[in-house]
């Protein structure tokens, strides 16, 4: 499927008996093709997961300038005012009414949900904690992913997942001497609802270009990102800086609508699943990222991690997914 599909396009999916997504091949599952597997979706996936390592330090400038309940508003209001302007440029139909529910889920977790849980919890934590916790989002998502698309994941990917899982559990327990803060309860459902809104919009993606799935999300987010905003801003205090604008413009373009999209159209090219566990890397590049721009110190700990966390990656980029049959 390419940018210039339709989203309303219909036609039959094509019955695959062993393929890399989670329930179908990928982008060509609606035209019956088989979609390319591989070094494309890999690459787009993983520009996905920089752009999203950056949303941590991007949040704690924007928390400079803004309060986080009109952080969380304005970002989304950003980006759906560009992803306005694109789906209305490219003539872009509505999408079909079956898929709705699906993009509410995707609003819901990924435009709402996660950023502002983050943000709570980066007022109380740092970024590096918080890069760390988020770490389990990969397993999170593939859990998911496994129970709504009814994919088998083989032996070898759960124990590479598990373990990669472990890696970031054991840094996190070591870092927060065994305590969880409201921080981290935050974070914890943080973790929930963005895997549910990755799980749907992988989905989703295989029917339409991934920046409609995003497009279509923000859209449908705006009636509460407007309401938010509205009452937010007069209560929470603003002073504009240098870093609090950078951070805001990055979160809305940067993390919301470029990196989702190019995020989602890798999910749809190599499935969830595998696609979720190059976000191991992730809580890494963060750390990297925050003492390049925020000062933080990098815990001792952090380069056996990063040795772990590749080896785990590279074990289940080598393992395929067995999807369940379906007509």
């Amino acid at each position: 499927m390419t940018a210039e599909n339709s989203a309303t396009h219909r036609s039959a999916i094509a019955v695959a008996s062993r393929v890399d997504s989670p329930a179908g091949t990928g982008a060509g599952a609606e035209t019956g093709a088989h979609a390319p597997v591989g070094g494309s979706g890999t690459l787009l996936a993983l520009f996905g997961v920089v752009a999203f390592s950056l949303t941590f330090p991007s949040t704690a400038w924007g928390l400079e300038s803004f309060g986080p309940w009109s952080l969380v508003a304005l970002r989304s209001l950003l980006a759906a005012a560009i992803a306005g302007g694109v789906l209305l440029a490219g003539r872009v139909p509505v999408p079909e009414r079956r898929h709705w529910a699906g993009l509410a889920v995707v609003a819901g977790g990924v435009v709402v949900g996660f950023p502002l849980l983050t943000t709570l919890a980066l007022q109380t934590t740092t970024t590096s904690h918080a890069a760390v916790v988020v770490g389990l989002l990969p397993l999170t998502t593939a859990v998911f992913s496994s129970l709504r698309t009814g994919s088998r994941p083989p032996r070898a990917f759960w124990a590479a997942a598990l373990a990669g899982a472990a890696v970031v559990i054991a840094f996190t327990v070591q870092q927060s001497g065994g305590a969880l803060s409201t921080g981290d309860l935050y974070l914890f459902g943080a973790l929930l609802v963005c895997a549910a809104g990755y799980t749907e919009g992988g989905r989703l993606a295989r029917v339409m270009p991934g920046w409609q799935v995003i497009g279509w999300a923000l859209i449908l987010a705006l009636p509460l990102t407007v309401a938010g905003a509205a009452i937010a801003l007069p209560f929470e205090p603003v002073r504009l800086t240098a870093h609090g604008v950078i951070g805001l413009v990055w979160v809305a373009v940067g993390s919301t609508f470029v990196g989702l999209y190019v995020w989602y159209r890798g999910m749809a090219e190599i499935g969830v699943a595998r696609a979720s566990q190059l976000q191991l890397a992730q809580p890494l590049l963060t750390l990297a990222w925050s003492a390049l721009l925020l000062g933080e110190e990098i815990p001792a700990a952090a380069p056996v991690a990063a040795v772990a966390v590749l080896v785990c990656i590279a074990v289940t980029q080598r393992a395929g997914v067995k999807a369940a049959p379906r007509s």
